[in-house]
């Protein structure tokens, strides 16, 4: 294997990585770690937005918030990472199913598919109903031979 890599498979090794560094740098964390003497911090109620981000194995979480007066929230905007990874996810799939051999069955091809969409978002087969698969093998090829 040889980096940077094209090939969008290779992607977990780079998640392993970024896991095992996370890890090195969360147990510095807990063995520097002391305590606050307070557990948290008043804030009075006020208006404002606040924005902030998450990693996830998936990719980023983005959040905005709008809050009134009382610190209600009055505006909310969350973008997952599978909305990030929409457009780039369906491009991968036709190009991989195509690759892997449209001649296959539809089990197999459902299979390989599954897998190509769980490299970009793992959490997708638990969070959602997962994959409706009809395959139209007309359609894929010319699709393929456009490109």
């Amino acid at each position: 294997m040889h980096f940077p890599s094209r090939n969008m498979f290779h992607s977990i090794v780079a998640r392993a990585v970024e896991m095992h560094v996370a890890l090195g740098e969360a147990l510095r964390l807990t063995e520097d770690y002391d305590p606050a003497a307070e557990p948290h911090v008043e804030a009075p109620a006020r208006a404002g937005v606040g924005v902030g981000c998450t990693e996830a194995p998936r990719g980023i979480l983005w959040h905005r918030y709008a809050l009134d007066g009382e610190a209600r929230v009055v505006e909310a905007r969350i973008v997952p990472p599978t909305s990030q990874n929409q457009a780039r996810m369906e491009e991968d799939l036709a190009a991989s199913l195509t690759r892997f051999g449209l001649e296959r069955d539809d089990d197999a091809l459902r299979l390989h598919g599954e897998m190509v969409i769980r490299n970009y978002d793992p959490c997708i087969s638990c969070a959602t109903h997962f994959l409706d698969f009809n395959v139209l093998r007309k359609c894929l090829a010319k699709i393929s031979h456009a490109e």
